[in-house]
C-alpha cells in the first residue's frame, strides 16, 4: 500500500515540475530540455519503487 501512495506522490510532484517548467520566463528549447529532464528523472524515480520489492 506504500507503495502505491509514494508512486502517487511522485506522479504529482512530477506534474508540479512540469507546470512550474512552463511558468518559467525562458526559451522555449531550454523548456523542452527541463521538461525532458523532469520527465527521466519522474520515470527513473517511480521505476525505482517497483524494485522495492
Amino acid at each position: 500500500m506504500s507503495i502505491i501512495i509514494s508512486s502517487l506522490i511522485t506522479g504529482l510532484v512530477i506534474a508540479l515540475l512540469l507546470y512550474l517548467v512552463q511558468k518559467l520566463p525562458i526559451d522555449s528549447t531550454m523548456k523542452q530540455m527541463a521538461q525532458i529532464v523532469v520527465v527521466v528523472v519522474g520515470v527513473i524515480s517511480l521505476l525505482s519503487y517497483r524494485d522495492v520489492n
